[in-house]
């Protein structure tokens, strides 16, 4: 298994398949994290974290035989039965959950944001480095069907030198849905800022590499909204490329996902990776036909001079899709075959960004940062 880059086998990691722990069961425990879990190869979902029995009459009836556990404290009697903990719990659980499943001498997975500041991610990572155990960040983003085209674009030149970025995450949520996602209460570490901003931020660092300054508005737009829903990001990195980031639930007319601009060429995209929506509507990666496949109608145009809107430009096949990829790269490195597929050292990167997004929203400023080894670019 791997803590940063370099690979070896965790000690006693020779069952096959693997078996997994999953802490929560909610919309990221039930939406993503199970249904991934079973479809790889190498991996097997053997207990679900949670009292509540809805829940747990969902995860039985989609996962017979799974076992169940009223807190993440009965797992770490049980250790040895297990070989990974996935952590898709409220933020604030996350840095007491994986804490624990570490010092039990289990690896961990951990739902993004992994915690509330960098400072608390860079002790995660050095607690998993002392114990020899993978610690991961599901940045699942990384492997949405736009951004897997975008980074193959930007290898090959087909932009020419990058100069701007544009990443819009927007929905059209004007009434409040409840929940702890939408408190004001900074140790539910909720609002769209460290929600969607971690996709968004973690995009642009691992495709432009570390930030030097960041600027932020954030508002708080819905009556009755306690948390930011409104929040605009602006990065420059190291390289010089200008990250335009817009994450927002008040949005009545959507922008393009993309709007990358480069020396000779510039890349306009529309519309969300299918994936979410797919597995929301019960569809299973491997059982349903192609996964993350859209239709040509969907696909982002590349050119110059010309309105994609009006036809403009040249139609570039979306890549497919592939959440998949996020365990499969897991369950090598847990066996020495590859390396972890998103660090907490990257994930902290990230953190040192929406931190001093909220300062700067907050003061009225722009935030100088210091560019760090941690947020180098990562193949994807």
């Amino acid at each position: 298994m791997t803590t940063g880059n370099a690979t070896h086998e965790t000690p006693g990691l020779s069952r096959t398949p693997l078996r997994v722990g999953l802490v929560g069961y909610g919309l990221a425990g039930s939406v993503f994290h199970a249904p991934l879990i079973a479809a790889a190869e190498g991996l097997a979902l053997d207990t679900v974290v949670t009292a509540n029995e809805e829940r747990r009459a969902q995860a039985r009836a989609e996962f017979p035989g799974v076992r169940f556990a009223a807190s993440p404290e009965e797992l770490w009697g049980r250790a040895d039965e297990l070989d990974l903990i996935v952590i898709a719990s409220p933020n604030r659980t996350h840095i007491p959950i994986a804490t624990a499943a570490l010092e039990a001498g289990l690896p961990v997975v951990v739902d993004k944001p992994v915690a509330g500041t960098a400072a608390e991610a860079r002790e995660l990572a050095a607690l998993a480095e002392e114990r020899g155990l993978l610690l991961s960040v599901f940045q699942n983003r990384r492997w949405d069907n736009d951004f897997l085209t975008l980074a193959r674009l930007v290898t090959d030149g087909e932009l020419g030198t990058v100069q701007r970025f544009e990443s819009r995450f927007e929905r059209w949520r004007p009434q409040l849905k409840g929940g702890w996602r939408e408190s004001g209460d900074p140790q539910e570490i909720g609002g769209l800022l460290y929600d969607l901003g971690s996709h968004v931020v973690d995009q642009a660092l691992v495709l432009f590499g570390p930030a030097v300054r960041v600027y932020a508005e954030s508002d708080v737009r819905r009556p009755g909204a306690a948390a930011d829903d409104d929040t605009f990001l602006a990065i420059t990195h190291a390289g010089g490329v200008r990250s335009h980031l817009y994450v927002s639930a008040t949005t009545a007319q959507l922008g393009p996902r993309f709007r990358v601009l480069g020396s000779t060429a510039g890349y306009v995209k529309y519309g969300l990776d299918p994936q979410e929506a797919a597995l929301r509507a019960g569809a299973r990666p491997g059982a349903d036909g192609p996964w993350g496949e859209e239709p040509e109608a969907l696909w982002g145009r590349i050119g110059s001079g010309e309105s994609p809107l009006t036809g403009g430009g040249i139609p570039v096949r979306t890549s497919p899709g592939d959440y998949p990829a996020y365990y499969a790269a897991v369950t090598d490195a847990l066996h020495g075959r590859g390396d972890n597929p998103v660090t907490a050292l990257q994930a902290a990167a990230a953190l040192d960004v929406l931190e001093a997004a909220r300062r700067s929203a907050r003061e009225g400023i722009t935030v100088t940062l210091s560019a760090s080894a941690d947020t180098e670019e990562q193949p994807v």
